[in-house]
This record gives structure tokens, C-alpha cells and sequence, in this order.
């Protein structure tokens, strides 16, 4: 159910018990994670809309993002940036391969290990994306300031790291 029809369920709630009033959330409003969780539906919502034109989601955009920024980058990398269990990026891996957006290559700097890359396609679709990421992530923040915007982010990923 997206924002809108939530709002007009809850309101259709509110007026058949006789409450017209918004629920006190100031408890829930004092917390990061209720907040974090809010603001991440918000822009997760209109991210997934926009990503599916790609064949995306969230973490192959991540991966093929960390990909076009870091080529011949390892497995075992990617799984620590993103907090991604080994199997789970087996399987995503093997995905992207099959749709011809990666291809593995020896290491350059360690003989023992995998790196891979982006294939032209990858590229191609990882740089449309982003843009289109970027400019999905203007809108969700318009009401900020540059300057608040990047307080945002640093403050949350003070939260995480």
C-alpha cells in the first residue's frame, strides 16, 4: 500500500471510531531507528518504481555501483561493504553474469582471488541508473538544504559505522 491510500485507510479508521485527531507518535518521533525506518520507506519506495525500468534492486544497484567505482574488486569485499552474507552475493553474482552486466577476472594483485568487473553493458546500465539514483534522491531531500542534506548523511552514517 503506498503513503497515499495509508493515509486515506487510517483517516477512514480515525473518522468510524469517532477520532478525528492524529495518534500522539511523539514517542515513536524521539527514536533514530522509527525516523531511519520512515525516511527509508519514503525514498526505498520510489527507488524500487524507478529501478525496476533496470531490471534492479537495491543491492544489485549497490553491487554494480561499488563495481563501476572499484573494478576487479573481490567477493569477499563487496560482501564486508555491504554486509551481505557469501551465498547471497553467489547468487546475485551469478545473476548479473548471466545478463552479461559483470565478468570475473583473475586478481591483479592476488593470484588466489576473483576480481570483477563490469562488462560495457554493466557500464552502460549502471551509469543510467545512477543518474537516475541521484536524481530520485534530490527529490526525496528537496525540502533540505545542500547543507542539511549532507548533515543527514553523515549523522546516519555515524549511526552505522
Amino acid at each position: 500500500m503506498t503513503a497515499a491510500p495509508r493515509k486515506k485507510a487510517a483517516s477512514a479508521i480515525a473518522t468510524q471510531t469517532g477520532r478525528s485527531e492524529r495518534l500522539d507518535t511523539r514517542m515513536l518521533e524521539s527514536l533514530v531507528g522509527y525516523n531511519a525506518r520512515r525516511a527509508w520507506l519514503a525514498v526505498s519506495t520510489v527507488f524500487a518504481e524507478r529501478m525496476t525500468a533496470y531490471g534492479l534492486k537495491q543491492v544489485d544497484f549497490s553491487v554494480l555501483s561499488l563495481l563501476a567505482h572499484n573494478p576487479g574488486a573481490t567477493s569477499r569485499q563487496l560482501c564486508a561493504t555491504l554486509d551481505i552474507l557469501p551465498p547471497n552475493l553467489v547468487s546475485l553474482i551469478s545473476t548479473m553474469d548471466s545478463r552479461g552486466l559483470i565478468e570475473r577476472r583473475p586478481h591483479p594483485y592476488d593470484g588466489r582471488a576473483i576480481g570483477l568487473y563490469l562488462t560495457p553493458a554493466g557500464e552502460a546500465l549502471v551509469r543510467e541508473a545512477e543518474r537516475t539514483v541521484v536524481e530520485l534522491e534530490n527529490e526525496a531531500s528537496e525540502r533540505l538544504t545542500a547543507r542539511e542534506r549532507e548533515t543527514l548523511i553523515r549523522l546516519l552514517q555515524k549511526v552505522y559505522r
